[in-house]
């Protein structure tokens, strides 16, 4: 009996010792994420300058069937709802086969802009690509996409 308690007794202290090391991983889990937030010499994002978007169309456009080879133009159009100027800070496409245009201008509270791209009409067959913006906006990430048949 006296060899069962110590056994037990020293599985029980196996359990809280891990329980410890289990707690200070957490712990430093969460200071080195502070930490790396808070770098000495990054910047930190400007929240203070965010302001809304509102995409007046769908993010997503169907172009139905398209000729193969046939360069394609799309527009997204969209609304500054916040009350800040809304920047747009990137215009990026997936692939070379997309060239999106990026506006220079900034948009002032409720004034009205459009995302312009040029697809080449590249490949046969179903096709689905994607346009990144970069904003001002929380979350500043936005993606527009679209699809297409392309038919010889």
């Amino acid at each position: 009996m006296k060899k069962v308690f110590i056994v037990f007794l020293a599985a029980a202290g196996i359990m809280a010792c891990k329980g410890n090391d289990k707690k200070a991983s957490v712990t430093e889990t969460i200071k080195d994420s502070v930490t790396a937030q808070t770098t000495p010499g990054q910047e930190l994002p400007d929240t203070a300058s965010n302001t809304t978007i509102q995409w007046l169309d769908s993010t997503y456009l169907d172009l139905g069937k398209q000729k193969e080879g046939k360069e394609i133009e799309l527009t997204f159009r969209f609304r500054n709802t916040g009350s800040k100027n809304l920047v747009i800070q990137n215009v990026s496409a997936q692939c070379g086969c997309t060239i999106p245009e990026k506006p220079e201008k900034p948009f002032a509270p409720g004034e009205e802009g459009v995302i312009k791209a040029k697809y080449n009409g590249s490949g046969h067959g179903e096709t689905r690509k994607e346009v990144y913006v970069t904003a001002n906006t929380s979350p500043n990430a936005h993606t527009l996409t679209f699809r297409a048949e392309l038919v010889k």
